[in-house]
């Protein structure tokens, strides 16, 4: 399961650090993302990352976030920078993963989490 954390409150212009935790049966994880909804929007994709580091945004969050991950953790994060009103939704960690050396690749979202912009 993906366990995700890190929202609240933060002023226009402020930053914060989401991370999410892959738990249980775990051979090995591939990509690993963020992706977002706001209210009455589709969700989309904020950022990726792979097991070997490459990098994928947004054009919407490019310069102000950033994705990162501890493989040894099976964690990933995105920290996020400049926030402003229009970052704010649900945000959403997904992830491919292999459960065992003999399971095929499986995709999983966490719970979501929010966060306020405001002043």
């Amino acid at each position: 399961q993906l366990q995700a954390s890190g929202g609240g409150l933060v002023q226009p212009g402020g930053s914060l650090r989401l991370s999410c935790a892959a738990s249980g049966s775990i051979f090995s994880i591939n990509v690993m993302g963020w992706y977002r909804q706001a209210p009455e929007k589709q969700r989309e994709l904020v950022a990726t990352i792979t097991s070997g580091g490459s990098t994928n945004y947004a054009d919407s969050v490019k310069g102000r976030f950033t994705i990162s991950r501890d493989n040894a953790k099976n964690t990933v994060y995105l920290e996020m920078n400049s926030l402003k009103p229009e970052d704010m939704a649900v945000y959403y960690c997904n992830t491919d993963l292999r459960p065992t050396m003999f399971s095929r690749i499986q995709n999983y979202w966490g719970q979501g989490t929010n966060f306020t912009v405001s002043s």
